[in-house]
């Protein structure tokens, strides 16, 4: 079951050069917190700060919780953690490598939350099996937050 309680998860966050990047990772930090998760977020220093900006008072995001983004990568491919699932938002090449990574050195569920202009070519681009939530999303983070709703509900649906 996806969102099981005693789990974690984790996203990871590239570039925070797309606006709709943050205010999706908050949406499902939420999510994931509220369905009992223990949520990481992993990003790059900009990233980060931006969450910390965005949610000062800590409601969606532990700052506890929150790794360096080639900390992450090292402490994942050392073993010394891994995760139950994982999210990695992408919008250009980058983000492919980072998933591409995560494949290849965590047991986690695979997330690949793409958005941007060139969703659909770099969603096209994922050659491994993951799940795939895809969405032309720029400045309106709607368009996504309908796709991992959509997702959640039939998660749901299964564990029934």
């Amino acid at each position: 079951m996806l969102f099981a309680m005693n789990k974690n998860a984790l996203l990871l966050l590239g570039c925070p050069e797309l606006p709709v990047q943050t205010s999706i990772a908050l949406y499902l930090a939420n999510r994931l917190k509220n369905a009992g998760m223990d949520v990481f977020i992993a990003g790059t220093d900009a990233a980060l700060e931006l969450l910390k900006v965005s949610d000062p008072e800590g409601h969606y995001v532990d700052v506890e919780k929150m790794i360096k983004l080639d900390k992450c990568i090292e402490s994942l491919a050392e073993k010394r953690m891994d995760f139950y699932l994982c999210s990695v938002f992408m919008h250009n090449d980058a983000g492919i490598a980072y998933l591409a990574t995560v494949h290849g050195i965590s047991n986690a569920k695979l997330f690949a939350i793409i958005f941007g202009n060139d969703a659909d070519s770099i969603s096209e681009q994922i050659e491994f099996n993951c799940e795939k939530l895809v969405a032309k999303a720029v400045h309106n983070p709607l368009p996504l937050k309908r796709k991992i709703d959509d997702k959640i509900k039939e998660v749901k649906r299964w564990a029934v």
